[in-house]
């Protein structure tokens, strides 16, 4: 049975949201980078510096049947770290590699989102270094590999999210993009959607961003206002003089409707849970 899973960044935002989603139901192993108390005494989280380590010795400790590449770096770091999961997994039968790439594959293109099968042009450095790493995983075998294409992700403890909350307490500013359209995920239905994959046996590309677009700052507007409390002070920053895409859409390889995710549940899971963490405090 393919049940042992290596996450790489099991500690990060991203790792630790599928480290918890999949650990019920598969054999869960994860790295984690700054010193931890927590993470240390885990048996199953192995410290890992993807710029000083050799990852030979935890994939030999955890001989992983997948394989799920969640760390960000340096890039050149990262991508030799991916020659050698891309060496390991061709040589290992049983095992696969799940690779979270990213919108910023398409960040080039601007005129109109991107659905699987288009051709990625970056003009950054993270939408490159995503390129090249997503260049060489598919010269692997096809069932050996699932590049996964993320939107941006919220949630209650994601960098964005606790911005805005700062902004909002302290009355502060916080950037927005009035005409970038988007679309995002949060990490609980992120997670959800790789158990799936995972599952299904699923390989090859898939978006997984929410079903419909928002421009950013009509997303962060929304967002503030059901969080209550201060508008933060929003700084309108305009990239350019017309709509400008930055969103993975699905339509190659879609999911099942209960694993799909709108614009305005992404709003409401952030807020509700935000309000339940809320009513918690003062009842303790």
């Amino acid at each position: 049975m393919e049940n042992r899973i290596l996450i790489l960044g099991g500690s990060g935002f991203l790792g630790n949201a599928l480290y918890k989603e999949l650990l019920p139901y598969f054999d869960v192993y994860g790295t984690y980078f700054s010193t931890n108390a927590f993470f240390e005494k885990n048996q199953v989280f192995f410290q890992y510096d993807v710029e000083n380590d050799d990852v030979e010795f935890i994939l030999n400790e955890v001989r992983p049947h997948i394989i799920i590449s969640a760390l960000r770096g340096n890039h050149s770091a990262l991508y030799a770290l991916h020659q050698q999961l891309f060496t390991y997994v061709t040589v290992t039968p049983f095992c696969k590699l799940i690779f979270l790439s990213s919108v910023r594959v398409f960040d080039g293109i601007k005129k109109f989102p991107a659905y699987e099968n288009n051709k990625t042009l970056a003009s950054t450095s993270s939408g490159k270094s995503k390129i090249a790493i997503e260049k060489l995983l598919s010269t692997l075998p096809s069932k050996k590999y699932t590049l996964l294409r993320l939107p941006m992700v919220l949630g209650v403890n994601s960098p964005r999210i606790i911005s805005l909350k700062e902004s909002i307490k302290n009355k502060c500013r916080f950037e927005v993009f009035p005409n970038l359209v988007v679309n995002t995920t949060t990490d609980t239905k992120l997670s959800q959607q790789i158990h799936y994959i995972i599952n299904q046996k699923r390989f090859g590309v898939f978006h997984l961003g929410s079903t419909d677009l928002i421009h950013h700052s009509d997303l962060f507007l929304e967002i503030a206002e059901k969080l209550g409390g201060n508008i933060p002070i929003f700084t309108n920053t305009f990239i350019s003089n017309e709509d400008f895409f930055l969103a993975v859409l699905a339509k190659e390889n879609q999911l099942p409707a209960q694993h799909q995710i709108t614009v305005n549940e992404v709003i409401n899971e952030i807020t509700c849970n935000e309000s339940l963490i809320t009513l918690k405090e003062k009842l303790i």
